[in-house]
Formats: C-alpha cells, structure tokens, sequence
C-alpha cells in the first residue's frame, strides 16, 4: 500500500453568497463608464448570486490524516468571505471596495487577501469565483512581475 507521506494534496471548500454592486470609478465620466462597463454601470447597481471555490494545497497530516481541518476552513471562509460580502452592497459596505473598482478580478483578489491573512504558509492555492453561469475568475497569488504586456 502507498503511504501519503509528502504527497501533496488539493482540498477544497465552496460557499456561495450574494451580493449588489455597481461597476464604475470616479476616474472616469459616466459615459466613459457606460462606455467600458455598459448596463453594469447603471447607478442603482445590480446583484449576483456568487459561488466562490477556496482550494488548499499540502502534504497530509499522519496524525490527522487531513491538509487542513475543514471545519476550520468552513469557519474561516464565513469571517473571510461571507461575513464581509453575503447581502452587501460592495461598493459601499465593503471599505476595500471605496477606491476599487468591483470587478470579479478585483473581488477575487480581495478574497484571497483576507483568507491569506488567516493562513500559514503556502496552504492557499487558489480562489475560484463564479458570478454567472458564464463568467469565472481564478486567482492564485501571482502577481505581474515577468509577464509580458497582455493587452
């Protein structure tokens, strides 16, 4: 039988929450962010039901048998993401959210932030967002650094 030792392995845990926002910034004119953001820069906002996926990443516990305990984690999601996002108005209730435009990049990003606060080490692989059936964004701490001009 294969022992797990130094095996690493992928946990991961998904909450879903829902959330108002209004895609905009005051460094543009309303037309310039009607033209870049369209319907989604309407004033009185609109909503989302998220689906945020938390992947972990670690070599099994031989006591515990475990990469992270999952009650733990579920816990740790509630402060991190649901405590701070479920049924908010993003732009307004979350501080962040003041001087950054709401994007799901954006958002993602925040969410790894708060978690990885709370995390020792290398644990946190990734961050996974669904806002629609058709858009997702993954986050995995990677910044700009090396790669060449996307745009």
């Amino acid at each position: 039988m294969e022992r797990s030792e130094n095996r690493i392995v992928y946990v991961s845990r998904t909450e879903t929450f829902s959330a108002g926002h209004r895609l905009f910034t005051e460094k543009l004119t309303d037309v310039e962010n009607e033209k870049i953001f369209g319907k989604c820069s309407a004033v009185n906002g609109h909503g989302h039901n998220y689906k945020v996926r938390v992947t972990l990443r670690g070599p099994v516990d031989p006591v515990t048998g475990m990469v992270f305990n999952l009650t733990t984690l579920r816990r740790l999601m509630t402060e991190c993401i649901m405590d701070v996002l479920d049924h908010k108005n993003i732009n307004v209730d979350v501080p962040h959210f003041r001087d950054t435009v709401t994007t799901s990049e954006n958002i993602v990003i925040f969410i790894w932030n708060q978690l990885k606060k709370k995390l020792d080490g290398d644990l946190l692989y990734e961050v996974h967002m669904q806002s629609s059936e058709r858009h997702t964004v993954t986050y995995r701490g990677e910044n700009a650094a090396g790669l060449s001009k996307l745009h």
